[in-house]
């Protein structure tokens, strides 16, 4: 062979062994990176042209999938989708996945191991490869409920069996409708998508679980009163209660609401306290009681855990090393005190729970697609933040608070309600958020509740808790009651 061909010779076999490497680079390195890139029609192709699992509300589908007659074969179909649009999230061919949607993605889809015989079995008969099925904890009647009583409100409510830890109703305001992002056109979802994250309401934001998180303010006096029975205070404890608390170190001072006295002398019971929400009991009994106690408290009603339900949830969060006037105000939920509204719900639920904390969730089973169930939430004790006599306790306050103090809004006919009030500032020249968080029947509870309407709602600064978000979480509780007692 001449030199010109040998020549050639080798440089159609760098030729080729170039191609063979670049093609095994493509095929096996750079696989799974293709394959997740969103701009590649066939990934696009293949996510949605297999049978996606329903997401399932008291028997009924609340997300399914139907076929279509598009290169894509199945539509995802939300029912009432800004109803449960923060618990299912969407399932998109822009913005991907959010919510339940991601969260139970490899079930929903039918990858998860769990499935594995199934799709073993799927692989022998030659069907379609088909996804689980997701049942929630949610009763459909306490979500409408929350959702309707909670209106044009921007806030959030949560409902939960504090038995159990099961979630009943969790609804965030201003909301949206994942099926607007379902659409089978890339550029129309994420134009979509876009105006979502550009609206200033910020209605993708699950502010029940999630967000920036809220100052709780009165209602943080249930964790300062817990601390106080712990440390061997009686509701007939008698507190100081001035009309005007000066606090160390600063010229500042604590003014109860309107500046009103808590009552007839300088002293209150801490039943009382609680009843009328004085804030300069309060704060002086939350400088008593010293941070360590109070912080510890809150830390066994899960201030500052990290909670899957499996949607993420923001912890909670508290000041950190403050000083006494830091500590008096963190007494009456301010300062740096954070919470989120499923938070508050775990710390009703826990009271009335006889002092133990459940761990909540709200995916209560999974099936395979011949029904067979494949996981199984069972409930499980998170914590025991209080004994049953300190729990009994702060309950009878509770129920004070309700008969004839600041929430008497939240009251019903024939059910005894326990609950707690709570109005937090949030700046100057800015309406308070109001909340209020109970449970009921009061002697043997079912249902426990949390409700924030932020910025005072249609009241603005004549807002408080009392008078916005007590009769919110009053149709709550009655909701509640009313679908278990159908179930029972």
């Amino acid at each position: 062979m001449n030199e010109p061909i040998r020549r050639l010779s080798v440089v159609v076999l760098m030729l080729f062994l170039t191609l063979m490497a670049s093609a095994s680079w493509v095929q096996f390195v750079q696989a799974d990176q293709l394959g997740q890139d969103q701009r590649n029609v066939r990934t696009l192709y293949r996510q949605f042209g297999s049978f996606r699992g329903p997401i399932v509300v008291d028997g009924d589908a609340i997300v399914r999938s139907v076929p279509v007659d598009d290169p894509f074969n199945y539509q995802r179909v939300y029912a009432n989708g800004p109803l449960y649009a923060h618990v299912t999230g969407y399932y998109s061919i822009g913005p991907g996945r959010s919510a339940l949607e991601q969260a139970k993605n490899e079930l929903l889809n039918g990858t998860a191991d769990a499935l594995f015989w199934t799709r073993l079995g799927e692989l022998f008969a030659g069907t379609e490869q088909e996804g689980a099925t997701v049942e929630l904890t949610l009763s459909a009647a306490v979500q409408q409920v929350a959702y309707d009583a909670l209106g044009d409100h921007t806030g959030a409510v949560v409902a939960l069996d504090p038995r159990t830890g099961a979630i009943l109703a969790m609804v965030s305001k201003p909301t949206y409708d994942p099926a607007a992002l379902a659409v089978h056109s890339t550029s129309e979802a994420n134009r979509i998508y876009q105006s979502l994250l550009a609206d200033e309401t910020e209605p993708l934001i699950n502010r029940a679980i999630g967000g920036d998180t809220y100052a709780p303010g009165s209602s943080f006096k249930l964790i300062v009163a817990a601390a106080a029975l712990k440390a061997g205070y009686s509701p007939d404890t008698l507190l100081e209660a001035p009309q005007e608390l000066d606090l160390p170190l600063t010229t500042a001072t604590i003014k109860n609401y309107g500046g009103a006295r808590c009552g007839p002398t300088d002293q209150i019971t801490l039943l009382d306290a609680l009843r009328v929400s004085c804030n300069t009991a309060f704060a002086q009994l939350a400088m008593d009681l010293g941070w360590p106690a109070i912080a510890e408290t809150a830390a066994e009603f899960g201030w500052g855990s990290s909670l899957s339900i499996p949607l993420g949830v923001t912890p909670s969060r508290l000041p950190q090393d403050p000083n006494e006037p830091q500590i008096a105000q963190s007494g009456i939920g301010q300062f740096d005190v954070r919470t989120t509204p499923l938070q508050m719900a775990m710390v009703a639920g826990a009271i009335g729970n006889g002092g133990v904390l459940m761990e909540p969730y709200l995916v209560s089973t999974v099936r395979d697609p011949d029904l067979r169930v494949v996981e199984r939430t069972n409930p499980s004790k998170m914590s025991e933040p209080l004994t049953r006599d300190e729990a009994a306790a702060l309950t009878v306050m509770m129920q004070a608070v309700v008969s004839n103090g600041s929430g008497t809004a939240a009251a019903i006919d024939g059910v005894s309600v326990a609950g707690k009030t709570g109005t937090a500032e949030t700046g100057f020249n800015t309406a308070p958020h109001t909340w209020f968080i109970g449970f009921a029947p009061a002697e043997n509870p079912t249902v426990a509740v949390a409700v924030i309407v932020e910025n005072g709602g249609d009241l603005g600064n004549e807002a408080t808790g009392g008078r916005v978000a007590a009769p919110i979480a009053r149709q709550v509780i009655e909701a509640a009651i009313a679908a278990q007692r159908g179930r029972g």
